[in-house]
């Protein structure tokens, strides 16, 4: 692969217009094609076997109303101390309401608070639309199935909001329900910026020129707009969810960035022994390059591995990401070289530094660290190790769940919504559960069945029953006595499918099935419970057999495993001590404790493991290239240290900037992720590869390179990085004995 490489990168670098053209004409048709044809996004969470799915099915297949998107408007007098029970002007602003919002399209159902208010009190009350003090009316839309609908009903449901704000000044009106949890996109461009921005100073300081800075940001930007781009033709394969593109873009923009710092490294360094242009790029391509394919190759098997979870929308989002990934990859060793060809040797130019920096004495600085850390490999090894199983002990009280609108800023209208809702009617009637039942064979269990799951003790309330003889479908909507993150609204589930049901239903045909949101949530976190075991020791398997067959060793591939998921862990365990605990959650602008998403912690894994391998590969690669020339292990060791660990910071100081900046966006399932990455990357980077591997591969000795005869004749030989083979290189002035690179950190 090295000699192909090493041809296109010297011809990207010969004819960089050529390049650089063809990338914008795919630009352009994919940029026209998904503005012209491309699809919506849609966010389905249906999971086919949860029990929760077989509700949704019943209702779909009964058209039951319930089995579309909901969305709610919430209204509460403003200021005078009078109710709904007795301010006429309230009831009338409020009628003024109902009146905007039915005009709205694909509805097939609105609350009527008004009408039952005009019945008189405890008729409001009954019926669920009035709050039992008056402060609280709640007006109920429901929607069409989610496949009829689209970001459109949400705009104009959000105008409609504007429009009853403006006609009813005498109320404070909020809104909120699924339309938004469908449709509303967070908010995460400030975060983005400063993440870039942050990335953009790291890289001025690890290159000191503009140009150099310039170029991995330039590629990273083109390949993430092309890659964001293509995700509604990808559409047309499986549905992406419309959160997919801002994960991809956290994981694209970082690797990103961090593969061209690899490659213009690797580019300066040629430069720097006085090769031409060209043949300095084809050798970065040929070397590095072969590294980014490798690293880029395993984050997108690794991603796509989500597939095992049985989980459509999280395979979708693994789908999306893997994209983004890949159109790096090959921007890397394609664009990234034209834009070389064309800076030429203008990249060490536009420099920050009034004097050049000698970058040997910073190698020398890490030589000297890695020194010091063989020296006392036991007592770091030990430290270490005790400090990140610390830092991971807090998994053992991990509650997986999904945040509710209680978790938004109070800034948004769906948080404010839900607070007057818990104020009036209690936590739960935000996250109601949908209680489907097949009375196709037994139409008698209905009323009994209600009757049993209203005496239950987690719930508050219990709808009249919605029955369709007909279709052979009983719907009742139930109203929890808990909000719907709360563990015990999850136990009310279980208790309903394993107690209630049964034994209302045990000598009945009749089947019931808990749906909803919530109950959907808690099916999806429980599935992953089920298949994360399975999923982790998939992806350990593979890193085991990647880097065996690349370092060709038992040990190493070991060690590798373990750390990480020693760097996993621990950012498993910070997540549950900032978002269950609440421990500084305010640096962070989250407001209140959630449960980790249930989807969360498979995500991480997989982005993790691959993005690891990274900073694994690019590191173990120098130590074992030394090892075999010197036979040294201990030597090899710090030499690796010496020779890497700049670069292994900078781009990890990158990543851990990208992906802090989407910690500042509103969502709190977007904060989670942001944390998670960057507090892993920061822990594999800096913990893991700077103390913890060079102390145990110099207390494991020349056992870390042992390989069985046998596995080591009938194994494949894999250089990733090395330049053997390559045709001998040109020059356009004598080889520098001694060079100082220009710039560095």
């Amino acid at each position: 692969m090295s000699h192909l490489l090493y041809r296109m990168g010297r011809f990207a670098a010969r004819k960089p217009w050529t390049v650089v053209g063809a990338w914008l004409l795919v630009a352009v048709i994919v940029v026209g094609a998904s503005a012209t044809v491309g699809k919506d996004l849609e966010d389905s969470f249906a999971v086919p076997g949860l029990d929760s799915q077989d509700a949704l099915d019943l209702l779909n297949k009964a058209e039951s109303d319930q089995a579309g998107l909901t969305a709610r408007v919430v209204a509460t007098p403003i200021g005078s101390g009078e109710t709904f029970f007795d301010s006429p002007r309230a009831q009338a602003d409020l009628a003024k309401v109902q009146d905007i919002f039915a005009e709205l399209p694909n509805l097939v159902g609105l609350g009527d608070p008004a009408g039952a208010l005009a019945l008189g009190a405890p008729n409001a009350v009954q019926s669920g639309q009035v709050s039992p003090d008056g402060d609280v009316a709640l007006i109920n839309l429901q929607y069409v199935v989610v496949e009829d609908l689209s970001p459109k009903d949400l705009e104009l449901y959000t105008e409609a909001l504007e429009q009853s704000r403006v006609a009813a000044p005498s109320l404070q009106i909020e809104g909120g329900g699924e339309l938004y949890f469908t449709f509303e996109e967070a908010e995460t461009g400030t975060g983005e910026m400063i993440g870039l921005i942050a990335a953009v100073v790291i890289l001025l300081l690890a290159f000191g020129s503009v140009i150099a800075m310039g170029l991995p940001i330039g590629m990273a930007l083109f390949g993430l707009a092309l890659g964001i781009s293509s995700m509604s033709l990808i559409s047309y394969l499986v549905d992406i969810p419309s959160w997919a593109p801002q994960m991809g873009s956290m994981v694209g923009l970082g690797v990103g960035i961090d593969y061209a710092l690899f490659l213009v490294t690797r580019h300066r360094e040629f430069l720097a022994r006085g090769m031409t242009v060209e043949e300095s790029v084809g050798r970065a391509v040929a070397t590095a390059g072969q590294s980014v394919i490798f690293a880029g190759g395993t984050v997108v098997i690794a991603i796509l591995g989500l597939a095992v979870s049985g989980i459509p929308f999280m395979t979708a989002a693994g789908i999306a990401t893997s994209v983004i990934v890949l159109i790096m990859v090959v921007a890397s060793v394609t664009l990234l070289p034209a834009f070389l060809g064309l800076a030429g040797h203008w990249i060490n130019r536009l420099g920050i530094h009034r004097r050049s920096v000698d970058t040997s004495e910073v190698g020398r600085g890490w030589e000297r660290w890695g020194a010091h850390v063989t020296k006392y490999a036991w007592p770091y090894m030990i430290g270490t190790t005790l400090f990140l199983l610390a830092l991971t002990a807090p998994i053992l009280g991990l509650r997986l769940g999904f945040p509710d609108d209680g978790a938004q800023p109070e800034s948004k209208t769906t948080r404010r919504a839900y607070d007057l809702l818990a104020d009036g009617f209690g936590p739960g009637v935000n996250g109601p559960l949908i209680i489907a039942v097949d009375i196709s064979a037994d139409g008698t269990v209905v009323e009994p069945l209600a009757l049993a799951i209203a005496a239950d003790e987690g719930v508050a309330a219990v709808a009249p029953a919605d029955v369709n003889v007909e279709a052979g479908v009983a719907t009742i909507v139930v109203f929890p006595t808990t909000s719907p993150q709360d563990d015990a609204t999850v136990e009310t589930v279980q208790r309903l499918r394993s107690e209630v049901f049964p034994e209302i239903l045990a000598d009945s045909e009749a089947k019931a099935h808990v749906g909803g949101l919530t109950a959907n949530f808690a099916d999806i976190g429980d599935k992953i419970n089920d298949r994360l075991p399975a999923f982790i020791a998939a992806v350990i398997l593979l890193s085991f057999l990647l880097l065996t067959l690349v370092f060709r060793s038992i040990l190493v591939p070991l060690k590798a495993a373990l750390l990480n998921l020693l760097s996993i862990g621990a950012a498993y365990g910070v997540l549950v001590m900032v978002f269950q605990n609440g421990w500084g959650k305010e640096l962070i602008g989250l407001e209140t404790t959630v449960p980790i998403v249930s989807f969360i912690p498979m995500f991480m894994f997989a982005i993790l493991f691959g993005l690891s391998m990274d900073y694994e590969v690019f590191l173990l690669s120098r130590v074992r290239e030394d090892y075999l020339e010197s036979g040294d292990n201990d030597a090899a060791v710090i030499s690796g240290i010496s020779s890497t660990a700049r670069v292994i910071t900078s781009a990890a100081l990158i990543m851990i900037s990208v992906f802090s900046g989407f910690v500042l966006g509103e969502d709190p399932i977007i904060k989670m992720l942001g944390l998670g990455l960057a507090t892993a990357i920061f822990v594999d980077a800096t913990i893991v590869r700077i103390i913890l591997v060079p102390a145990t591969m110099k207390l494991m000795g020349d056992a870390n390179w042992w390989l069985p005869s046998w596995l080591d004749r009938i194994m494949p030989t894999i250089d990733i990085e090395g330049e053997a083979g390559l045709p001998a290189p040109e020059f356009e002035r004598p080889l520098v004995v001694e060079e100082k690179e220009l710039v560095g950190v």
